[in-house]
């Protein structure tokens, strides 16, 4: 297979100036984290507990993935506000990154259907 050549015409460059202006945009957040944080509510099991009869007690989760597993850890409440802004910096690094991607991939198509016309043009 031959090497790749950058497509050229407006499509091209327009994608270009996307992508290196996302790169240049982006850092990587140093305490970013993956997943989602939610909350749920839990009986505690006691009988004379509030939570026997009405709503349970307020549980902070982060959910994320790690080597293809589920992993899920409770989170005290003090550090929730905190956590929250690490999953929103992650989310951001996550979205901004999947642009690239997406340019480099249009890019790619560009380049195919660039050489499909130059290998029509020889025949």
């Amino acid at each position: 297979m031959g090497k790749l050549n950058r497509p050229k015409g407006m499509d091209a460059s327009r994608l270009r100036q996307k992508k290196f202006a996302r790169l240049r945009s982006l850092h990587i957040p140093e305490d970013a984290l993956p997943g989602s944080l939610s909350l749920t509510y839990r009986r505690c099991g006691k009988s004379y507990c509030h939570c026997a009869e009405g709503e349970g007690h307020p549980v902070w989760r982060l959910t994320f993935m790690v080597d293809g597993k589920k992993r899920i850890e409770t989170i005290p409440p003090e550090w929730v506000e905190e956590v929250q802004g690490r999953v929103e910096m992650g989310r951001a690094f996550k979205a901004g990154f999947q642009e690239v991607m997406t340019a480099n991939a249009e890019l790619l198509v560009l380049e195919k259907k660039e050489r499909g016309r130059k290998k029509k043009k020889r025949r």
